[in-house]
């Protein structure tokens, strides 16, 4: 549980923020942009996923990347798996906290799975029984939770009768997913009070796509509910494969400022993740959507 008072930012850079990315990052890259994040003290970082390099290039080195990272004090590594071979690989990683996900949308399901929503909720409920055998802590997400640009609407008890699966199988904390980016401060208020309603011992948190320029409302939104987790991405990288048009997580920094200009510590250095976004600029060449680091610089508070 999230301390009264504070909010958890988990970065998404190494794992959403890079994998739409046709520029392949380096073993050597990732690692300094990890210990930026470090540096910048935020608390929990999704190091990739588990998946085949075939698919996801970008993902090819998360294993070994985790092994020399996996000792860092100060910081909780986390990570994306699909399956069983995933799991394995994350505990041989030495991993105590893994993330999973399945869709409410039948239809991104099949595109992003390539099975039916009710198969691919089937197999993740045994897969967190064994992680939870495995003694891990598990975060189990719900894509596509405020809508589907396949689908369009999806119900509040489609959503509800996943969560509430996710929960039985013993899933640690829920994510809901924004995966394409079409939710409003409206919806997210009413989903998230619902949720947390009937499943009001499980942490619930929030993993929010800013393609239509919602992100922070949203998040604010969510926080107003009693959300006290949600996952950022330095700079405002990310996005979905399967999702056309989908912009990248809600910038850390953004958030950081947000969050810290009401008074709720997020215990992130603003001034040192805005050198986080500085490396990927130079890296990728380009500017990035989020706002603060801009700020910050201009300020001379930044890199």
């Amino acid at each position: 549980m999230v301390e009264e008072g504070k909010v958890l930012l988990e970065d998404e850079v190494l794992r959403d923020g890079l994998q739409m990315e046709s520029r392949l990052f380096s073993f050597a890259e990732k690692v300094k942009i990890f210990h930026l994040l470090k540096e910048a003290k935020v608390p929990r970082i999704q190091m990739g996923s588990f998946v085949h390099p075939k698919l996801v290039p970008q993902m090819a080195d998360t294993d070994a990347l985790i092994r020399q990272l996996i000792n860092t004090s100060g910081v909780l590594l986390t990570g994306l798996i699909l399956n069983g071979q995933g799991l394995e690989r994350a505990l041989a990683c030495g991993l105590s906290h893994v993330s999973m996900s399945v869709s409410a949308s039948d239809t991104h399901s099949r595109k992003n799975a390539n099975r039916s929503a009710e198969e691919a909720l089937a197999a993740m409920t045994v897969l967190i029984s064994q992680a939870k055998r495995a003694e891990l802590k598990v975060r189990a997400g719900i894509q596509c939770a405020f809508g589907c640009v396949y689908e369009g609407k999806v119900g509040e008890e489609r959503v509800l009768a996943v969560a509430e699966v996710l929960a039985a199988a013993g899933a640690d904390e829920v994510n809901l997913a924004d995966t394409a980016g079409l939710g409003h401060p409206r919806q997210v208020r009413f989903l998230v009070r619902r949720v947390r309603q009937e499943l009001p011992r499980v942490e619930l948190s929030l993993h929010l796509h800013d393609t239509r320029g919602l992100g922070l409302a949203n998040m604010f939104v969510g926080y107003e509910e009693g959300v006290r987790i949600f996952d950022v991405c330095a700079g405002g990288l990310g996005g979905c494969p399967f999702v056309k048009g989908a912009a990248g997580n809600v910038p850390a920094e953004d958030a950081g400022h947000m969050f810290g200009a009401m008074g709720v510590e997020t215990g992130v250095d603003l001034g040192k993740l805005s050198k986080v976004v500085e490396e990927l600029e130079f890296l990728l060449g380009r500017s990035l959507p989020g706002r603060m680091a801009l700020v910050l610089r201009a300020e001379g508070l930044g890199a």
